[in-house]
């Protein structure tokens, strides 16, 4: 049901559509700057949100499963024109990043191996290893802790699981949603233990959805369906985090992509504007074409649209419910680790050479030593690097 207006807003619903799909065309960066983008323009400049809104949003937007910043578009959306609002807002944000991510998509399948082309991703890929590591440590700092001793200390049990994501990850090769879940409840128990865990006779409630797409008979697709279903159900955290849990299927489970062409596919995602997590659509086309890219697209961004428009109008007090929170942080700390993990599992295969070594250590340096340096311009500069040496 959508929510009751006792104020007029100050914008209308394709002044919505349409700030929205600007910032899905120029808004690069990935999900702390496109979240910073919608606090300076709709907070600050348009005033079309009051602050305690969109304070709100970004919390639920960490609760929830899937890329945090198109579920702060989406809940922006909901905040004064409900449901039409919220689907609205979440369509313009990625369908411009989308559009771009399957042209991408169709030049790679078209040119990738020609010489040109593999000189491109040559230094790339290796970019892209670089500039994963930084994000992960970055978001080792904000979702575990900092690496003071008294915060290690006072978070030792996120560390570990932390460091569980990691070991299991490199030895497996692949993510465990087992784990990420067994992480989160362990962490729920210990820190907020929910009342029906003291009172046995309250049965909490699950809410399992099956969702129907089009009817088709390649097994392909149904598997990618699926796949990346429970990628946008399980996976918490930035969208990044989605990295491992991706690495794991596409590449060892179901062989779609080998590790060349899944480092390619998050490189694209990190040079579009718009969610990072749109790599599953340059993923979902090499495997299955158009209808692919389509269906892991609709598969990953379906579960936290839903989990937004379903819990906004009673988020405030979800936002108080101290278990849900540990079973978040929990599930977070190892899906870190997992990330890290990931990394390492690529590193190893992308850096072939003294090369593309130095062009990763590099990468590293520049983020975090210049900081007016964004992603595109790195992985712009890398691909510059990468014909050269391969020209020469």
């Amino acid at each position: 049901m959508e929510k009751e207006l006792t104020v007029k807003p100050a914008y209308s619903r394709t002044e919505l559509t349409t700030y929205f799909l600007k910032l899905g065309t120029w808004g690069f960066g990935g999900p702390v700057a496109l979240v910073g983008y919608m606090y300076r323009d709709l907070v600050e400049n348009k005033k079309w949100i009051t602050e305690e809104e969109y304070k709100e949003g970004v919390a639920l937007a960490q609760l929830a499963p899937g890329p945090l910043a198109a579920q702060l578009g989406i809940y922006i959306g909901f905040v004064h024109y409900g449901l039409i609002g919220a689907t609205l807002a979440g369509l313009a944000f990625v369908i411009p990043s989308f559009i771009m991510v399957v042209l991408l998509g169709m030049a790679y399948k078209l040119y990738s191996g020609l010489p040109g082309m593999q000189a491109v991703f040559y230094g790339v890929s290796a970019a892209v290893i670089g500039i994963i590591a930084i994000s992960a440590y970055k978001l080792t700092l904000k979702s575990v802790s900092s690496l003071k001793p008294d915060a290690i200390k006072s978070n030792w049990l996120l560390w570990l699981f932390y460091l569980a994501g990691i070991v299991v990850t490199v030895i497996t090769q692949q993510e465990s949603i087992l784990l990420f879940v067994a992480c989160g409840l362990i962490y729920m128990m210990v820190k907020a233990p929910p009342k029906w865990i003291k009172k046995p006779s309250t049965v909490p409630s699950v809410l399992l959805m099956g969702i129907g797409f089009w009817e088709y008979k390649g097994k392909t697709v149904e598997e990618i369906w699926w796949f990346f279903l429970k990628a946008g159900t399980f996976v918490f955290g930035s969208g990044l985090a989605i990295v491992p849990f991706l690495h794991g299927g596409v590449v060892n489970e179901f062989g779609w992509l080998n590790e060349k062409q899944f480092v390619d596919a998050v490189a694209v995602a990190m040079v579009s504007p718009g969610p990072v997590v749109i790599t599953v659509a340059f993923i979902g086309y090499l495997v299955a074409g158009f209808p692919g890219a389509c269906i892991a697209a609709l598969a990953t961004f379906l579960p936290c649209y839903i989990f937004t428009v379903s819990f906004a109008p009673s988020f405030k007090k979800i936002a108080k419910n101290q278990s849900i929170k540990a079973f978040v942080d929990g599930i977070t700390a190892v899906v870190i680790g997992a990330l890290v993990g990931a990394v390492i599992i690529i590193a190893l295969r992308a850096i072939v050479d003294l090369p593309t070594l130095m062009i990763a250590i590099l990468s590293m340096l520049a983020l975090i030593y210049i900081k007016k340096i964004k992603e595109p311009q790195l992985i712009l500069l890398a691909a510059i690097i990468g014909i050269l040496i391969k020209g020469f």
